[in-house]
Order: structure tokens, then C-alpha cells, then sequence
């Protein structure tokens, strides 16, 4: 028999919330979908658009995205949407609400490269969450499987 759980103290966020949930926004938001989130990991994906103005200068004839483009990303999936969800669950909605996450430290090791249209796949998995600061462990990977990058990244909420 299964031991009772204990009481959410503040909302479950469904995948769908946490994006419209997620501040940044089009040019500049670099997840289409969250595909799983618990209180442990995120796993979401997004597909670097062909059309993307930074293409056309980096590099011209054979475009690949910008490494820090790449860890944004990571850092929207990793720890801004995971980092939302968390703070929902501890604090309430009201709370995710009135907390921006600012990204504070990253240090990531890059194996591969994304091509225009190429669709990327994030999987974060928390270190620690206190006290409004954030770390995960994040990787990026094409959807075959090719490791893009990895490493871990930070970041603290602040009131608005």
C-alpha cells in the first residue's frame, strides 16, 4: 500500500502554463514545448527557425546557431520554466507571478552544432532549489540523439 503524500503546498502547473508562464517571448523565446515536468526535471524542445534574422551573418553559406543562443535555451527550459514551476508548487501562483528569473551562471561544454530547422531537445534536472536560486544540470540534444551541449546553469528569482 502506498504512503499517503503529503499536502501540495501551493499549485501543479500544467507543461502548457509553465510556457505562457515563461517571460520571454517571440524573437527571443527558445522553447515551443514543454514535453515533461516534475519537481525533479523538465524535458522541452525547440525548432531553430531557418528564417532567424542571426543567420544570415553567422556564418554566411553554411549557418549554424550561435552558442549562446543555445545556452539560452537551455537556460529558459532549465531554469526559468522548471524554476516557475518549482516556486508554483512552493509559493503559489500568485508567487510565480511576481518573481522574474534571472539567469546568474553557466558553464557548458558544446560536442555538436544546430543547423536552420534543426528541432533540439532540453533536458534539465535540478541540483537544488532554495531560497529563490536555481541550479540545474541541462543538455541539449538534436533529435537523434547527437549531444549538442551540456553543462550547469543558474539562475535567482527576483520580485518585479
Amino acid at each position: 500500500m502506498n504512503a499517503p503524500q503529503p499536502p501540495v503546498k501551493g499549485d501543479l502547473l500544467t507543461p502548457a502554463e509553465v510556457l505562457a508562464a515563461i517571460p520571454q517571448q517571440d524573437p527571443f523565446r527558445f522553447v515551443d514545448d514543454i514535453l515533461e515536468i516534475d519537481d525533479d526535471h523538465i524535458v522541452a524542445s525547440y525548432r531553430f527557425r531557418p528564417e532567424a534574422d542571426f543567420y544570415r551573418g553567422h556564418f554566411p553559406g553554411r549557418p549554424i546557431t550561435p552558442g549562446v543562443l543555445l545556452i539560452e535555451s537551455m537556460a529558459q527550459a532549465g531554469v526559468v520554466a522548471l524554476g516557475i514551476y518549482l516556486l508554483a508548487k512552493e509559493r503559489g501562483r500568485a508567487a510565480a507571478r511576481d518573481v522574474v528569473t534571472v539567469f546568474t551562471d553557466a558553464t557548458v561544454e558544446f560536442s555538436g552544432v544546430v543547423r536552420p530547422n534543426e528541432r533540439v531537445i532540453i533536458s534539465g534536472r535540478k541540483q537544488f532549489f532554495r531560497r529563490l536560486k536555481l541550479r540545474s544540470q541541462v543538455e541539449m540534444r538534436l533529435e537523434d540523439g547527437t549531444l549538442v551541449c551540456a553543462g550547469q546553469l543558474a539562475g535567482m528569482g527576483v520580485e518585479k
